[in-house]
């Protein structure tokens, strides 16, 4: 089983988006609200280099944004 960390806040969008189409196909994460979780906002720029979400981590393969197509061959 795959270990899957979505850092997103609560009013990003593109953040619903991506968690909802994981909900959709049945994909079990783990999700960092990272508005108010400074360890984890921490780790999501340590990894990612980024400040903005969403930042999906798949098994340690980064994915910054809701990159559909990256995101399926990551979870395939």
């Amino acid at each position: 089983m795959q270990s899957i960390t979505v850092y997103s806040t609560p009013t990003c969008p593109y953040c619903v988006r991506l968690k909802n189409y994981l909900n959709q196909r049945g994909v079990a994460f783990t999700n960092v609200d990272a508005s108010v979780d400074k360890e984890g906002l921490d780790k999501m720029v340590s990894i990612s280099g980024q400040m903005g979400v969403p930042v999906i981590d798949v098994d340690g393969q980064i994915v910054v944004g809701f990159d559909k197509d990256k995101i399926d061959k990551l979870l395939a």
